[in-house]
């Protein structure tokens, strides 16, 4: 048994200790899934909070056999996906036409540390940031949990209570939404760096 499973059990048993090192352990990818989502720090701030209190409040229900992270992730973008609708932020049309020869389609890395390009990575940071806040709630989800937390598409489909089918078309629009916007307005340094002047997505 390893250590974080040794402090899920002793949270599931009242040890709050236990579950404060939980939080630790998670506070920075939980905050990075609500600010993606939200967009704004002191929103991301007050989402996270409240994911890990209803994580707090829910743990007895967690499955063991499921990736902690997943689950934890699973009630922040829930939680976010809320709190978007409630407030209908970022509401936009896709009704982009679906094809079936997409080119493979890639995020940058937002946590990767290039002091060479620190002005480029901003620039790709804040469109990819406008690009998300005019997807869909749960669109938008489903994008941060694939291209940034790695998850498959079944455990996307799980996490949002969508079907594998459903991800997939969620997904797609989303890429051509985000591609269409970074190829309308690549940044000046993004052009420069790659080869034929067109952004690498």
């Amino acid at each position: 048994m390893n250590e974080e499973m040794t402090w899920i059990i002793q949270a599931q048993q009242g040890n709050d200790e236990a579950f404060t090192r939980l939080v630790e352990q998670y506070q920075t990818p939980v905050f990075n899934m609500c600010f993606r989502m939200l967009g704004e720090s002191e929103a991301a701030e007050d989402a996270a909070q409240e994911s890990f209190l209803r994580a707090y409040q829910n743990l007895t229900r967690y499955d063991r056999q499921r990736p902690f992270a997943t689950w934890l992730l699973s009630i922040a973008a829930h939680y976010c996906i809320d709190r978007l609708r409630k407030k209908r932020f970022g509401i936009f049309s896709l009704d982009a036409e679906q094809s079936d020869d997409d080119a493979p389609f890639e995020l940058p890395d937002m946590e990767a540390v290039n002091p060479e390009h620190e002005s480029m990575r901003r620039e790709e940071q804040e469109l990819i940031q406008i690009a998300l806040k005019g997807l869909d709630a749960t669109d938008r989800a489903a994008v941060i949990l694939r291209y940034w937390y790695d998850f498959s598409e079944i455990e996307i489909a799980d996490s949002l209570k969508l079907s594998v089918s459903a991800v997939k078309s969620r997904l797609h629009r989303a890429r051509k939404s985000v591609a269409r916007l970074l190829l309308a307005n690549p940044p000046e340094s993004h052009m420069e760096r790659t080869p034929y002047g067109s952004p690498a997505i």
